[in-house]
């Protein structure tokens, strides 16, 4: 392996851009990936944190991400979420590239999130309503924006600094935006301040991207017609949304294996009897085909982050490089 190309950060974005990255994922399910048959990943806990080891396979090109979550990290001034990934041959399983593996997570998840808003969304939806300040809300700006007339952003986050510099960058984008203190997760009931009330009421679209490990707005402000997408969590007991939002709302999911195994949106509700597994409407593959359609109350897209999506970018980057 001396002699593999590595595609750093830049590498990944400039070859792939947010845009294409959005397109290859639907042309690859429209020519008939199956998300239910990617293999489920080995999560191996460690003092650190986690190892996720992200196989996935296509006649064309087999690929393995391997990532690393250090809560820790936090402090030492380091990312959470580290990784690297190996594309493959799909014939001969020779090794053909190296590549950022962050850089690829956070082009595909938000990516993997625009696709699905082109499908659940109502076409002028442009109120965006962010939880979170990191790599993936900003990513998240970027890629609804691919798909949606978005003009308004709010950014809700804990660190009052980060969310105002968030702001500040969609801000020079050309985009209205603002930021609001985050309230209690705990308090997934309690009375929240104006501003933040307000804000989720009349969004049009609203992105969770956090490690919260408890709703983070109460589900019965979401008006219908709102989507909803939530990406920070692939814990069976961690969840963004509240049970009132998931059981009034058309719920679509990556696959439905993987959230009945992962997505704690899903299984707590389910648990606690809020829902039953039929109350997921359908897969990714389901939403594009159009054997799922946007019901008349909120839509909510929970993700947990498949190996195949990052399958199918790594081989757009592999294709575009020159």
């Amino acid at each position: 392996m001396s002699g593999l190309a590595y595609f750093d950060a830049a590498t990944v974005e400039r070859l792939v851009p947010m845009g294409r990255a959005v397109t290859v994922l639907e042309e690859a399910l429209r020519a008939g990936l199956d998300p239910e048959a990617t293999p489920r990943r080995p999560i191996v806990d460690l003092p650190a944190g986690q190892l996720l080891l992200m196989p996935a396979a296509t006649r064309s090109y087999a690929g393995v991400k391997a990532v690393t979550i250090a809560p820790g990290n936090a402090t030492r001034g380091l990312p959470r979420i580290q990784g690297t990934y190996l594309l493959f041959d799909g014939e001969t399983l020779a090794p053909l590239a190296a590549m950022d593996g962050i850089a690829l997570t956070s082009l595909r998840t938000p990516a993997v999130s625009a696709l699905a808003v082109r499908h659940l969304a109502e076409p002028d939806a442009r109120r965006l309503v962010v939880f979170g300040s990191g790599p993936q809300a900003y990513g998240h700006v970027l890629a609804l924006r691919e798909v949606r007339p978005v003009r308004d952003v709010t950014v809700v986050a804990r660190d009052p600094g980060r969310a105002e510099a968030l702001a500040a960058r969609c801000r020079d984008l050309g985009l209205t935006a603002r930021a609001l203190p985050a309230g209690q997760p705990e308090a997934g009931t309690a009375e929240q301040p104006a501003a933040f009330a307000e804000a989720v009421a009349a969004a049009d679209l609203i992105a969770c991207c956090t490690t919260a490990r408890h709703p983070l707005f109460p589900g019965k402000l979401a008006r219908d017609g709102v989507t909803v997408v939530a990406v920070g969590s692939h814990e069976p007991d961690a969840r963004e949304l509240d049970g009132d939002l998931v059981a009034h709302a058309t719920v679509v999911v990556e696959s439905r294996a993987s959230a009945l195994e992962e997505a704690g949106d899903v299984i707590v509700p389910i648990r606690q009897g809020t829902i039953t597994s039929h109350h997921l409407a359908g897969n990714l593959a389901d939403l594009i085909a159009g054997r799922v359609g946007a019901g008349p109350g909120p839509r909510v897209f929970k993700s947990t982050g498949m190996a195949w999506e990052d399958l199918v970018v790594a081989a757009a980057a592999y294709e575009a490089r020159t």
